[in-house]
């Protein structure tokens, strides 16, 4: 069975019923928790895999974070897996925003500032960005290693709410590296590895109970649809009614192919010059669990990266690096088949129906990139001064609502249920015309620095930098870029250490400026403006026929639509870092380190939603009116994007690292911060649902929010890693020493504050919120002695955060009293653990045994409750945000 909607530029939008029931389930999508950009599937976690890197500053860092094995988390940081039910995006960012907001930020402290290394954003966690010039190989003549890693279901523990046994599962990792030597001067190392994740992923989803399947209307075409939507949630009841009396948890099969290569050849063709030559490859693959028919897109992400190096040594002080390099990634993300076309949209009472409004996606970035640095010692100075040149091109189709979103809210009087089985949506939204474009600027750096010894006791760092950004340009001129280059860009560095002596060690002090950018994601969203566009909005359409008699196919340009503008000053976001350290030495190689990172990030991007509809008077106040209401008649929302909001961030940390003390090594911090911002954050693109998380309740707002904590703001953290290694029992058996000696036992204990949430009032609807055609209200708070808490307990969240603390704002009012972020969810407390022993083979080779497990105790990390007031489940938690215990087992020969 197909339903045609309508016809947009000659593609038909229809709604197909699925072939067979969906088995998976998956987290609540809500209205507001999962909008229209609701995110992509991404792959089953990993025990023994990286962690998503921070790197805000890079357009499509989350597209390589996918390919470098996106999902799997680094055991060194202390998560456990991720819930493969919590959602997040590939690309633009959400897999660094879903990783802040899930697990918080590590405090960093940088003991000085490298000047051609970029460190925007890095004082939250990860490591700068570097230049693209390849490092020196290693110690020439051949050497390598095979491995091979796997996880099995059959060691893995139930997660919370699981219903049943654990299902069939497994991770089979593996790969080979080498290098040798090619003569003399010349020397070649290959890196190859495939990951195969096969299996069931179990989770939660909210789906319609027994006695709200039956449709309430006899019209035969919305019939149809309804049956078709009701048949995409499958024919299995909700088994978890002691949660919420909609909640379901099931299973369904995903299939995720990881393969990467990587190739490096080194040639020394002179004394004084050298030749690097790198290619590297990545692939991945998903096959999306479809938590209802059709929810999540198929996955293919690749990833090519060439680089070309050339040192030269001129002296014996003087060292030169100029290297050019390649970069394309591509990113598809396509509807499953079952997928009934439009995206059903139900508030947080139901799980969505569809992949989201912004699938498809068909996205390749081309960067072609040109860097050279000259490093020079003269007596007490090293004087370094570079380049590096990006030259970025963006191609392919995205999608905003081209295939169509239907939502039902909270209105006209009846609960979202109701108003679907009766065919009455809110509201319809269709995007019609060609999204394909092409986009191209330039992105420099030019950099001067000086690290100084100014005596034995003194070094003092020095450098400034030139970061000078060109507007995109868009390849047909079928879409304008209306700022201009955004040539101011001085970025100052200051560093200094003073040793006092052996025990009280040294002193370090640093700061600087580091400039982030106007990503790609923020200004293609301009391809979605007429006239190569029109974004059209209904508000209480007819469910079978939404858009009335308009031909689709060729829409009249004085056709009301939605509009996306970028302010013509727009400019990248930059920080004010500032960095303390005081690293003291106690006893022999204990060192105690006290440090303090703070931070200022001035002209964070924010999405202003205008046009908004407003009291008239005669006209009522009702979802039906919005759109007269709007002052500019001539479009829906206009969405400016500015340069509005505003970071601060503090921290202290102390950290006490013991090299080795009787076998014992122990790396532990804590840290205290506060992360404050304006309503967006340091890593928002102003698009999708970046725009739309971060939109105020009033249009009058024009900063997004008042000054508020930050989404992963966590006031205490702290870490330890603690490694111990059984003695050699050198005069022991033989027997013995085989057995039990040189053993290493490791563990990483991460312990955190729970993230904040903010709390909706469920619907734009009167009796709930503004009817101003933009669902972002939040309530009344008439108790306010219940602020601060932490919801973190599914037996009494309800209690936690009672209903009966809140009332609704009237029609005509802007805003609610509740303020953002006024609420914590549950905290991280994990505990990895480790076993592993390296076995000599003879000669250099070697065996390596490791037995290792995530989330030892099986302690589940909850995610935040129903957050929209008006709906049911309010207060209600019905997910986690971390997966089961799982042991993994790696074997690895070194030779």
């Amino acid at each position: 069975m197909r339903l045609v909607l309508g016809v947009v530029a000659g593609a038909v939008l229809t709604i197909a019923a699925p072939a067979a029931a969906a088995q998976k389930s998956s987290a609540p999508a809500a209205e507001e928790t999962a909008p229209p950009d609701a995110p992509a599937a991404a792959p089953q976690p990993n025990p023994a895999g990286d962690a998503a890197p921070a790197n805000p500053g890079e357009a499509a860092s989350a597209d390589r974070t996918a390919l470098n094995l996106l999902g799997e988390l680094n055991a060194d940081s202390g998560e456990s897996r991720r819930n493969e039910n919590v959602q997040i995006t590939l690309i633009d960012n959400g897999v660094l925003k879903e990783l802040n907001e899930r697990m918080g930020t590590t405090a960093t402290v940088f003991s000085e500032f490298q000047i051609d290394e970029r460190y925007f954003g890095k004082e939250f966690g990860g490591s700068p960005q570097k230049q693209i010039h390849l490092p020196r190989p290693a110690a020439p003549g051949f050497h390598g290693r095979l491995y091979w890693g796997h996880n099995n279901s059959l060691l893995s523990a139930r997660s919370f709410f699981q219903v049943g046994d654990v299902q069939p599962a497994r991770n089979n990792d593996y790969g080979v590296s080498a290098s040798t030597a090619l003569g003399k001067k010349t020397s070649l190392s290959i890196d190859t590895g495939q990951r195969k994740l096969r299996g069931q992923v179990n989770g939660n989803v909210l789906v319609p109970a027994a006695d709200e399947r039956t449709p309430l209307t006899s019209d035969p075409q919305k019939l149809e649809i309804i049956n078709a939507v009701l048949g995409a949630y499958g024919s299995e009841l909700p088994n978890r009614t002691d949660i919420n009396p909609r909640a379901l948890n099931t299973n369904s099969p995903q299939n995720i192919n990881n393969d990467r290569a990587t190739a490096t050849l080194d040639h020394e063709w002179s004394d004084d010059d050298r030749l690097a030559v790198q290619y590297n490859f990545m692939l991945q693959s998903v096959e999306a669990f479809q938590l209802v028919g059709g929810q999540n897109p198929d996955t293919t992400t690749r990833n090519h990266r060439a680089r070309l190096t050339w040192t030269r040594t001129w002296t014996p002080a003087t060292v030169s690096d100029f290297s050019a390099g390649f970069d394309r990634i591509g990113s598809l993300l396509v509807p499953e088949e079952t997928s009934l076309g439009p995206f059903f949209l139900f508030g947080s009472i139901l799980q969505s129906i569809g992949p989201s409004s912004n699938i498809p996606i068909d996205r390749a970035q081309n960067m072609f990139r040109y860097a050279g640095r000259l490093r020079q010692t003269r007596g007490n100075h090293l004087l370094t001064a570079g380049f590096e040149i990006l030259r970025r091109q963006v191609n392919g189709f995205e999608s905003n609502n081209h295939r169509a979103t239907i939502r039902f809210r909270t209105d006209f009087g009846r609960s979202q249920i109701t108003n679907f089985l009766m065919g009455i949506p809110s509201d319809v939204r269709l995007a019609i015309g060609n999204a394909h474009r092409g986009f191209r600027n330039w992105d420099t750096q030019f950099y001067v620095g000086d690290s100084w010894k100014v005596n034995p006791k003194l070094a003092v760092n020095l450098g400034l930098l030139y970061q000078p950004v060109t507007k995109a340009t868009e390849v047909n001129g079928l879409t304008e870029v209306p700022y201009n280059c955004d040539c101011n860009n001085l970025a100052p560095r200051f560093g200094l250490a003073y040793r006092l002596d052996e025990r009280w060690g040294v002193i370090r002090a640093a700061s600087a400026v580091h400039h982030g950018e106007i990503y790609p994601a923020t200004f293609m969203q301009t391809r979605f403006n007429p006239p190569g566009n029109f974004l059209l909005s209904v508000v209480k359409p007819d469910l079978a026929n939404p858009f009335g008699d308009r031909d689709l196919s060729a829409v009249d340009p004085n056709t009301r639509s939605g509009l996306f503008t970028l302010d013509p000053e727009l400019s990248s976001p930059y920080s004010m870092q500032y960095n303390f350290s005081w690293e003291l030495r106690p006893a022999g190689d204990w060192v105690i380190e006290l440090g303090y990172v703070g931070s200022r990030s001035p002209k964070l991007l924010h999405a202003w939603f205008t046009n908004r509809a407003r009291p008239v008077e005669g006209v009522p106040q009702t979802t039906g009116t919005i759109n007269k209401r709007r002052p500019d008649p001539r479009f829906f929302d206009v969405i400016r994007v500015i340069n509005a909001s505003r970071g601060y961030y503090d921290a202290a940390k102390v950290t006490l690292r013991i090299p080795r003390w009787h076998g014992l090594s122990l790396d532990a911090s804590y840290w205290w911060s506060k992360a404050i911002d304006l309503g967006t954050d340091y890593a928002n693109t102003a698009f999708q649902r970046d725009a739309r998380d971060g939109r105020s309740q009033s249009e009058f707002d024009v900063h997004g929010e008042s000054k508020a904590i930050s989404n992963f703001d966590q006031p205490h953290a702290a870490l330890w890693r603690v490694n111990y290694e059984t003695p050699s029992l050198g005069s022991a058996n033989p027997w013995l020493r085989r057995v039990f000696g040189q053993w290493q036992f490791s563990s990483i204990i991460l312990l955190k504050s729970g993230p904040p949430f903010t709390l909706r009032a469920g619907s734009d609807g009167p009796g709930v919120g503004n009817v101003d055609g933009v669902t972002r209200d939040r309530p009344n708070i008439i108790d306010p002695s219940i602020l601060g808490n932490s919801v973190d307990n599914p037996d009494k969240s309800a209690q936690q955060m009672p209903r009966s603390a809140f009332t609704f704002i009237g029609p005509t009012e802007h805003a609610g009293t509740l303020g953002r972020n006024s609420f914590r969810k549950d905290g991280v407390f994990n505990i990895n653990a480790g076993l592993s022993r390296r076995f000599r083979l003879g000669g250099d080779n070697t065996l390596l045994f490791r037995a290792e497990s995530l989330n030892f105790l099986n302690h589940p990390q909850f995610a935040e409750p129903g957050i929209n007031v008006s709906e049911n489940n309010f207060g209600q938690i019905t997910n986690t945000l971390n997966d089961g215990r799982a042991f993994r087992f790696t074997l690895e020969i070194s030779f």
